[in-house]
């Protein structure tokens, strides 16, 4: 009788052959694939959820579109305002707003029926799909997941046997082979195969369910997009067909409003106010035609005016610059930078009160003017009296201007000033004038222009001057300027010159 060799038994580290895997107790969770498939049954469950509630909140937008269209209906319900400026036949705005209430009132009934349909025929079905996933989760935690926790014993019963192998097959070699019976590792590796082939007897079974599950898992997962698609085949029917409602009564009101004639309702408004309305033949205004009260007063009326040129009172400048000046019947000679009453207000830049200044006689075209600037700017309180030296454009300009001013000014000096600009003058303003200096703004215009002439100024003056030559011939002999008194006194209308600009 031969005698067999003793089997090599598998240690923790050998392997033995399995249906799942090459290790005794494989690593794999037996509850992976039930656990993943659970998973896959909440995910569906999740869609199906997610499209309910997409259902029912777009079922409560229609129903809130119903009632803000009601809200939309109140604000064009009551009669257009100041409606008589507005034809009330049909092919006006008053008929547009009125095929806009109708179809706003179509458009509240199309989302109530849009809502009911809804809630009526499209959220039931994927109610329905819900539960059926509900009940399919159930199903597989009864089923495969209840497999996978007995695989999972069994293999932990294995894992046991197997440590218990380990720990004989070491004290074997440790004693020499004197064993116990129940510890013998040939006894112990028997009931580690016993175990191991209960184990894979449960796995095979947990095998086959879990392919059981996954084909009806495929069967199932048809129906449901079966279900969702006829889901979405209700809705469409519903909500697009409300979509293609307002869309035609949106381009109804469009229509309406399209069909109104650009020029309908100006052509009958113009018809209706031709009383009250401007005629575009009327010519428009113009300042030169408008009269107002006490616009021809003689106070009004310049005694001379015309563009001089200046010399600069800064010691840092030179040269002369031109501005617009103006001799007035109040006896004040003033300084603008032009004639023009349009871009802005025209405030004096400078204001000399004749009655207390001192002309000077003119030389050619040139002459000089002291006074204190009373137009209450910066520059007039820092100036005081200044010593003003004048050049117009011919010595006739010069000499006209100096006949007027002479006539109103208090007293007359030489023809040459002491000094080319004599510094300013603690002066005492006279009595009841207590005003300061303004600053000196003059146009350059003219000058950067290269032009060297301009016209001659003419007396404007609404007054009669009589000349201190006059009143020496009155009395049979001629008195200075500073001896004999102005006087002035108005002249009718007709005798007055009309203006010419220098």
């Amino acid at each position: 009788m031969s005698v067999q060799s003793p089997v090599e038994l598998p240690s923790r580290q050998s392997t033995l052959a399995s249906n799942l895997s090459d290790d005794a107790v494989p690593d794999t969770d037996p509850s992976s694939t039930a656990g993943v498939l659970a998973e896959r049954l909440q995910a569906w469950k999740h869609v199906v959820g997610n499209l309910e509630e997409y259902m029912e909140a777009v079922e409560k937008i229609h129903r809130s579109q119903a009632k803000d269209y009601e809200k939309v209906l109140k604000t064009i319900s009551k009669p257009l305002r100041e409606g008589d400026h507005f034809d009330q036949s049909l092919g006006g705005i008053a008929g547009f707003f009125e095929n806009m209430r109708v179809n706003t009132q179509a458009l509240i009934n199309t989302n109530i029926e849009t809502e009911k349909s809804i809630r009526g025929s499209v959220i039931p079905v994927i109610e329905r799909l819900h539960k059926e996933i509900k009940n399919k989760s159930k199903e597989l935690a009864h089923g495969a997941q209840k497999g996978a926790k007995d695989v999972e014993k069994a293999r932990n019963t294995t894992q046991k046997h197997i440590e218990l192998l380990g720990q004989n097959t070491a004290a074997f070699e440790a004693t020499g082979g004197k064993m116990s019976p129940h510890d013998d590792p040939y006894v112990i590796q028997r009931g580690v195969i016993h175990r191991l082939s209960h184990q894979v007897m449960e796995e095979n079974n947990h095998r086959n369910d879990l392919i059981a599950v996954q084909t009806n898992f495929q069967t199932f997962e048809t129906h449901v997009i079966r279900v969702i698609q006829q889901a979405m085949e209700a809705f469409n029917s519903f909500a697009g067909g409300q979509a293609e409602k307002v869309r035609a009564l949106h381009s109804d009101m469009l229509g309406a409003a399209q069909r109104i004639p650009p020029d309908f309702e100006w052509k009958a408004f113009t018809a209706r106010s031709a009383a009250v309305l401007v005629s575009p033949n009327e010519d428009p205004r113009t300042v030169d035609s408008i009269r107002f009260p006490n616009q021809e007063h003689p106070s009004t009326k310049a005694l001379i005016e015309g563009s001089l040129e200046r010399k600069s009172r800064n010691k840092l400048s030179w040269g002369y610059q031109t501005g617009y000046y103006v001799v007035t019947p109040s006896k004040f000679l003033h300084e603008f930078k032009d004639s023009d009453n349009l871009r802005k207000d025209p405030t004096p830049e400078l204001s000399i009160y004749l009655p207390d200044a001192v002309i000077g006689a003119p030389n050619g075209e040139k002459f000089h003017v002291k006074g204190k600037d009373r137009s209450k700017t910066m520059s007039s309180k820092l100036t005081g009296h200044s010593e003003l030296a004048f050049k117009a454009h011919t010595p006739a300009d010069a000499q006209m201007w100096f006949d007027i001013i002479r006539n109103v000014v208090g007293a007359t000096g030489p023809a040459e000033p002491m000094s080319p600009l004599t510094p300013p003058s603690p002066d005492v303003p006279a009595a009841g004038e207590d005003k300061v200096p303004a600053p000196i703004v003059t146009d350059h215009k003219a000058q950067e222009a290269g032009v060297e002439t301009v016209a001659s100024p003419t007396v404007m003056s609404p007054t009669s001057v009589t000349t201190t030559t006059e009143t020496a011939k009155g009395q049979g002999s001629i008195s200075s300027a500073a001896d004999t008194p102005v006087t002035t006194a108005p002249t009718s209308a007709k005798d007055e010159k009309p203006p010419v600009a220098v």
